[in-house]
C-alpha cells in the first residue's frame, strides 16, 4: 500500500511541477514574442494577421496559412517578405495559434471552421481573387477556399500539405483523449515539458534532409506554439485532421480553379506519394511540382522554385482579370 501511495504522490507532484513550469514558461514566451500585426474580430474571436505590400500598385493578393506548431511570423520569414515586393501579402495566425483566438471545443479546430473564419476576415479586408497558400496542416484548409469561398480565392497552392486520408489514420481514441479532462490536465502540466525535450529532434526531422536554417526557432517565433492554449490548439488540430480530409476529399473533383501542389520527394512528415500526388490526381487540371531531394520545408530548401510557383498563379489571375475587363468593355 505504501508503494502505491508513493507512486501516486510522485505522479501528483510531477503534475503540479509540470503545471507550474507550463504556466511560467507560457508567461515568459508571451512577453518575449509579442504580436507583430493587427487584429480583426470574427465571430467574437480576434484573428491576428500581418499585411505587407509594395510601394506601388500590387499585382494581386497572396494569403499565407502556416502549418502545425507555427505562426504568421514564420510564414512571412519563409515566403511573405519576398512576395510583398510585388504583391499584397496577408499572413494569418490560424485560429488558436500565434496570437489568434479560438473558442472552446474540438469543432472549432475543424478545417472547414478555420477556413470559414479566415475567409470572413478576408472579406472584411476586401480581398478578392487571391492566391491562398497553405503549408503542411493547412493543406486541410486551402481546398475549402477552392470549394466554399471562391469569392475570396482565385487559385490555391498546397505546399507539402495534408490532403488525403491515410491507412490507419483513424483518430477516435486521440480525439476522446484530447477532449477529456485528463487530456486538458496533461496539456497544462506534463505534455509541454516532454515536448520541449523532444523539440531538437522534431526540428531536425521537420527540415530533414536539409539542415534547419540558423536561429529559425527564434526568428520564426516558434516558441509561441508552446504556450498552454496554443499547444492545446495544435493537439486539437491533429485530432480532427483525419476526419477533415475524409469528409472533404470526395469533393476534390468539383474544384474549378488553378491549383498547384509543391512538395519534396524526401518529405518524412507528410508523405508526398500519398497526399500530394493523390490530390493532384483528384483535382481537374492540378499541377504537381515535385522537388527532388527536398523534405518538408521546400520554402527554405529551394525558395526560388516555391516563389515562382506562387507568382505564376498570381499572374494567371491578373491576366484573367484583364481579359474579363476587356471582354466587358
Amino acid at each position: 500500500m505504501s508503494v502505491v501511495l508513493g507512486i501516486l504522490a510522485t505522479f501528483l507532484l510531477s503534475v503540479l511541477a509540470g503545471a507550474i513550469f507550463t504556466h511560467v514558461h507560457g508567461w515568459i514566451i508571451a512577453r518575449r514574442y509579442p504580436p507583430t500585426g493587427k487584429f480583426i474580430s470574427i465571430d467574437e474571436c480576434r484573428l491576428h494577421y500581418r499585411e505587407a505590400k509594395p510601394d506601388g500598385e500590387p499585382r494581386g493578393t497572396i494569403v499565407l496559412l502556416h502549418g502545425a506548431s507555427s505562426n504568421l511570423v514564420e510564414s512571412m520569414l519563409g515566403l511573405g517578405w519576398h512576395l510583398a515586393q510585388r504583391y499584397r501579402v496577408l499572413a494569418f495566425d490560424r485560429p488558436g495559434h500565434g496570437w489568434s483566438e479560438r473558442k472552446r471545443g474540438l469543432s472549432e479546430a475543424e478545417p472547414a471552421r478555420q477556413a470559414a473564419l479566415i475567409a470572413t476576415a478576408l472579406r472584411k479586408l476586401d480581398v478578392r481573387n487571391s492566391v491562398v497558400v497553405g503549408h503542411s496542416w493547412s493543406g486541410t484548409i486551402v481546398p475549402h477556399f477552392a470549394l466554399d469561398h471562391r469569392d475570396v480565392a482565385g487559385a490555391i497552392l498546397v505546399l507539402a500539405g495534408i490532403t488525403t486520408p491515410w491507412p490507419g489514420g483513424t483518430m477516435g481514441w486521440f480525439k476522446r483523449f484530447i477532449d477529456s479532462w485528463i487530456g486538458w490536465l496533461m496539456m497544462r502540466s506534463l505534455a509541454l515539458p516532454i515536448t520541449l525535450v523532444l523539440r531538437p529532434w522534431m526540428k531536425r526531422k521537420t527540415f530533414y534532409p536539409q539542415p534547419a536554417p540558423p536561429s529559425i526557432v527564434r526568428k520564426g517565433f516558434i516558441p509561441l506554439a508552446f504556450r498552454p492554449r496554443a499547444y492545446e490548439a495544435n493537439m486539437q488540430d491533429f485530432a480532427v485532421m483525419y476526419d477533415g480530409v475524409c469528409s472533404l476529399s470526395p469533393r476534390y473533383g468539383d474544384i474549378r480553379m488553378p491549383v498547384v501542389v509543391v512538395a519534396g520527394d524526401r518529405d518524412e512528415i507528410v508523405w508526398t506519394d500519398l497526399h500530394s500526388q493523390a490530390f493532384v490526381h483528384a483535382v481537374p487540371g492540378a499541377r504537381l511540382i515535385l522537388m527532388p531531394g527536398i523534405g518538408h520545408m521546400p520554402q527554405y530548401a529551394d525558395a526560388s522554385t516555391v516563389l515562382a510557383a506562387i507568382e505564376e498563379l498570381a499572374e494567371e489571375i491578373a491576366s484573367s482579370q484583364v481579359l474579363q475587363v476587356q471582354a466587358s468593355s
